[in-house]
């Protein structure tokens, strides 16, 4: 459904153009030290208006609206809201009957009978991401000196981003991209093996995220290429350290102690603006669909902020599982 973790447990909600969006955190010890100023960069990094990204410009600021007292978490749920202000949900009429190809207008019409919100995409919209980035800083905190960096390795098969981000524009056209996460100060132990190792919940956790189609750890679809010799990664010391990684960290499931790689592939956004052949469900012909409102070129731009925070989201879940959770929590008893 909308919920997922063990220990820290996230339920997402909201609609692209409904009132707000947001995430309910539960499990997040008391005495962490919160304030709306720590969640700005990672919000910052999500944020559109660049080249390639939407001109549907939100204020994007956080409510903390419950767990947090006194600047501290109390222990409770923490509940934090994003107000949306910036809709104009009349460029998405047409899309309730004349669904948008690779979207998810037509699954969603059909799962919900047609009650769905489909205003911006409603609750398949990328804007709920939101809630996910919110948690990611709320996670990074908890899991502190563990280092997570993702970042946009390819867009629309070349490296050179920039370049590929122009030509999609220029095309009136849309592309997609490969992010790469490496989270690095690992402990040994973390995840089981078979349904709940390390790269089952990230994988779980990743495709929650919209526009993802598939994700590789370590060497990925490259290892079926290679020998075992080639593969192996050489241990060169009693700490677990290897020569090489092609692993990603992660050995049955469980981490090494090595840096965690994974690399995520995202899909062109559906939304384009050159005109599409599609069936319209009200005249019950197929008819050119030519689609208004404000989208991405490329999605996978803001993707890196968001893988950030969904790993950070599940390393929290297995320290607090593993009960390695580094001690930041303030002593607030003799205040």
């Amino acid at each position: 459904m909308n919920s997922f973790g063990r220990i820290f447990k996230i339920s997402i909600y909201g609609e692209s153009h409904g009132q707000q969006v947001g995430v309910l955190i539960d499990g997040c010890s008391a005495g962490l030290a919160i304030s709306e100023d720590d969640f700005t960069d990672d919000l910052l990094r999500r944020k559109s208006g660049a080249k390639g990204t939407t001109p549907r410009i939100e204020d994007d600021l956080p409510v903390i609206e419950s767990g947090v007292f006194n600047g501290f978490t109390t222990g409770a749920p923490l509940l934090i809201s994003f107000k949306n202000k910036n809709t104009i949900s009349d460029d998405y009429k047409d899309l309730f009957s004349f669904p948008r190809p690779g979207h998810a207008d037509f699954t969603a019409k059909m799962k919900y009978g047609g009650f769905n919100d489909y205003r911006g995409g409603g609750h398949f919209s990328g804007r709920l991401t939101l809630g996910l980035v919110a948690a990611g800083v709320i996670a990074k905190k908890l899991i502190y000196p563990v280092s997570i960096k993702a970042g946009l390795v390819e867009a629309g098969g070349q490296t050179d981003i920039e370049n590929a981000i122009d030509q999609a524009v220029k095309n009136n056209d849309s592309i997609g991209g490969i992010v790469e996460c490496i989270a690095e100060d690992l402990s040994i132990g973390l995840g089981e093996p078979f349904f709940d190792s390390v790269e089952s919940l990230l994988s779980h956790a990743v495709f929650s995220i919209p526009a993802i189609k598939g994700i590789e750890f370590g060497s990925g679809f490259q290892a079926a290429k290679m020998t075992g010799s080639e593969h192996n990664d050489q241990f060169i010391d009693a700490a677990g350290k290897t020569l090489t990684n092609f692993s990603g960290g992660i050995n049955g499931g469980i981490t090494n102690g090595n840096p965690l790689i994974f690399r995520v592939a995202v899909k062109p956004t559906s939304s384009i603006s050159k005109a599409q052949q599609t069936f319209n469900l009200k005249t019950g012909k197929k008819d050119e669909l030519i689609i208004k409102g404000r989208h991405d070129a490329c999605i996978a731009l803001r993707v890196p902020v968001v893988i950030e925070a969904i790993t950070a989201i599940v390393l929290t879940d297995l320290m607090l599982l593993e009960q390695k959770l580094p001690r930041v929590i303030s002593d607030n008893s003799s205040r």
